[in-house]
């Protein structure tokens, strides 16, 4: 798997990227729990509100158990104070409501703050560097083959590259691709490797004295 090119500019402006997109993570992270915490504020009325049914309501449930068994008044008395700390389970529901409605604003608008703007550059990001180590992978597959799998690359250079760019190899690139001429294939395939990210591979070193037709091991047959 190529994760990065081989060409320094094309290698640095992605990693710079790679760095980008984590610091874009982490700042819109942090934007969301800022904004999580903000909107959290408002939910401090709806625990005061709760904390005030509660109390109202431990109070008055404390005094109706004061009188309760009174002589001569049997249970009566107590009864108002029993109601009275119904009302306080009421506020102490409405105050939990709030909380939870606040919360739950609270929850979207900080997810919705960090996830909205990580997905869209992200997703760019994304497919962007997984569009690359794809078609960087398969090009070194080719390209560590030698001159055979450079004239594949030269072919597809006379077919992809702009007329601009083949004009720098020579004044007729695709007959000297024709004519097998090798420093033009190189040339060619130089552009079309550069387009992947990918280096020209070094040219195979011929022992002097060797050529076509001839054995490197003068005690082997040719």
């Amino acid at each position: 798997m190529k994760l990065y090119a081989d060409t320094p500019v094309r290698r640095t402006r992605q990693i710079i990227a790679d760095i980008a997109i984590i610091a874009w993570v982490i700042f819109w992270v942090r934007a969301g729990q800022r904004v999580y915490g903000t909107t959290m504020e408002m939910a401090e009325p709806g625990h005061q509100l709760k904390q005030a049914g509660t109390d109202f309501s431990t109070t008055m449930n404390n005094a109706g158990d004061q009188v309760t068994g009174l002589p001569l008044l049997e249970d009566r008395i107590a009864v108002p104070f029993r109601s009275a700390a119904g009302a306080g389970t009421k506020l102490q529901d409405a105050g939990q409501d709030l909380v939870t409605g606040v919360t739950n604003l609270a929850t979207l608008l900080g997810w919705g703050t960090a996830l909205i703007p990580i997905i869209i550059v992200g997703g760019i990001w994304a497919f962007t560097r997984i569009a690359f180590i794809r078609r960087a992978s398969a090009a070194r597959a080719f390209a560590v083959g030698g001159y055979p799998d450079l004239d594949f690359f030269a072919l597809r250079a006379l077919a992809r590259q702009p007329l601009t760019r083949l004009a720098g190899v020579g004044p007729d690139p695709a007959g000297a691709w024709r004519r097998g001429d090798p420093a033009a294939i190189r040339a060619l395939a130089a552009l079309e490797l550069q387009a992947s990210g990918l280096r020209l591979p070094p040219e195979p070193v011929t022992p002097r004295g060797v050529g076509p037709g001839t054995s490197p091991d003068p005690r082997r047959p040719r």
